[in-house]
C-alpha cells in the first residue's frame, strides 16, 4: 500500500539481531517464561553504530506511556504478522506468540504485556544530524468511479504500459495526463480523486452499479514524489497550517481543470494500478500481508526489515484536526516514494472517510525505538 508494493533492503543499525533467547511457550493463560536473564541497559543506537558494538537497552516497560498500551491488541497484530520477519531471533519470537495463542485461551492482557517484556529489548533509533523525526498517516480510500467517462469522470485509471520493468522511467504526471492513454482505461474517476488514489497507493473503487473492486498498485513512473501541500502554502493556495489532506482535495475539486492540474503536475510521480476483487479486508502492504489500522506503518527500507516490532510516540501535531498524540506498538510491514530517514513513519489509519479525514491530519514530530528480539 502506499503505497502497496514497496521494496524491502536491511538496515544496518537494524540488523542487531545477534541476540540469543531461549525460546519457550505458555504453559497457561497468565505464564508466560521468559528467555532469560536481561542484559544491562546503554544508550541509543544510531544509523552509524557498528553492529559489533551495539548495546542492549532496557525492556519494554520503560518506554514513554508504555502503560497505556492496549498490549492484548498489540499482541494480536503482532501474531498476524510477525512470519514476515526472516531473521532467526524474530522467527522464535513469532514461534513463540503462536505458541501462546494456540494454548491459551483466551490470550490476557497481563500475558500479552509479560510476552513482549520478556521477549524483547529496545533500541532508540536517532534521525540523522540536525534532522527530526516525522509521523505522517495513510489510509485506503473508497471513491466513486464509472465504467465510461462523463464530465465528472473524466480521470482514467491506467494500467502499466506494455512491457514496463520496475525501475523503468516514464515521463512525468503532465505528459502522461496530457498523451493517450498506452491501453483501454480500467475505470475513471474525478481528478482530484484520482490524484488522492495514487498518493496513497491502492484503494476502493465503488461503480454505479454498486460493484466494488481494489484498485491495486501495479507500476509507476519512476519519477521522484513530490508533495504538494507546501508549494500550495506558499502560493497562497492554502493556509500554512491548513494543508490538510481534506483541505488539498477540496481546493482541487473546486478547481478542477487547468488550474487544479498545474498544481497536481508540481508531483512528477504517477501510479498504474490492477483492478482486483473487493475482499472487504484491508490492504497488503509491501510485506505482502494485510495491513491492521493502527498496527502497521510504513518505513523506509533502507533503514528498517519488513517484521520489524516498533514503539513509536508521536506529539505535538500542529495542521487543523490534528489529534494530540499517537503511541504504540505497530508493524513494519509497508514503505512508500515519501519515506525516507530510520526515524520516519507513514501510520496506516484504516479504510474509508473516516480513516482519510485523521490520517490527512497527521503530521507530527516523532520518536521510534526498535524491539530487538532477545
Amino acid at each position: 500500500m502506499r503505497r502497496p508494493a514497496r521494496a524491502a533492503v536491511t538496515a544496518r543499525w537494524a540488523t542487531i539481531v545477534g541476540l540469543v533467547m531461549v525460546s519457550a511457550c505458555a504453559s497457561g493463560p497468565d505464564t508466560v517464561p521468559g528467555p532469560g536473564p536481561t542484559p544491562p541497559a546503554p544508550g541509543p543506537v544510531t544509523p552509524d553504530t557498528p553492529v559489533a558494538s551495539v548495546p542492549v537497552l532496557a525492556g519494554p516497560e520503560t518506554l514513554p506511556s508504555w502503560a497505556d498500551e492496549d498490549h492484548l491488541a498489540a499482541f494480536d497484530a503482532y501474531a498476524a504478522t510477525c512470519d514476515v520477519a526472516r531473521d532467526p531471533a524474530s522467527a522464535r519470537q513469532c514461534a513463540r506468540a503462536l505458541d501462546i495463542r494456540r494454548l491459551s485461551k483466551p490470550v490476557t492482557p497481563s500475558a500479552a504485556r509479560v510476552f513482549f517484556e520478556t521477549g524483547f529489548s529496545v533500541v532508540e533509533a536517532l534521525p540523522a544530524e540536525g534532522r527530526t523525526g516525522l509521523l505522517t498517516a495513510y489510509f485506503a480510500p473508497e471513491y466513486s468511479a464509472r465504467r465510461v467517462p462523463d464530465a465528472e469522470f473524466d480521470a482514467p485509471v491506467l494500467s502499466p504500459p506494455p512491457g514496463w520493468v520496475r525501475g523503468q522511467v516514464l515521463p512525468v504526471r503532465a505528459e502522461i495526463e496530457a498523451g493517450p492513454p498506452p491501453s483501454p482505461p480500467l475505470a475513471w474517476m474525478r481528478a482530484e480523486d484520482l490524484f488522492f488514489l495514487q498518493i496513497q497507493g491502492s484503494g476502493y473503487l465503488t461503480f454505479e452499479d454498486g460493484s466494488t473492486a481494489r484498485a491495486a498498485y501495479a507500476a509507476d513512473n519512476g519519477q521522484p514524489f513530490v508533495g504538494i501541500a507546501r508549494p500550495m502554502a506558499d502560493q497562497g493556495l492554502l493556509p500554512p497550517n491548513g494543508t490538510s489532506g481534506d483541505a488539498i482535495r477540496a481546493w482541487l475539486a473546486a478547481h478542477r481543470g487547468p488550474e487544479a492540474r498545474a498544481v497536481t503536475a508540481l508531483n512528477p510521480r504517477y501510479i498504474y494500478f490492477a483492478l482486483q476483487p473487493d475482499d472487504g479486508g484491508h490492504p497488503a502492504g509491501a510485506a505482502g500481508v494485510a495491513l491492521g489500522p493502527r498496527r502497521a506503518i510504513a518505513v523506509d527500507p533502507g533503514s528498517w526489515r519488513y517484521g520489524d516490532l516498533v514503539w513509536i510516540r508521536a506529539d505535538g501535531g500542529n495542521l487543523v484536526g490534528a489529534r494530540g498524540s499517537y503511541s504504540g506498538l505497530v508493524m513494519a510491514l509497508d514503505t512508500g516514494s515519501a519515506i525516507r530517514g530510520p526515524v520516519r513513519a507513514d501510520l496506516y489509519m484504516g479504510r474509508g472517510a473516516l480513516a482519510g479525514a485523521e490520517a490527512g491530519a497527521v503530521r507530527h514530530p516523532l520518536r521510534m525505538w526498535r524491539l530487538v528480539p532477545r
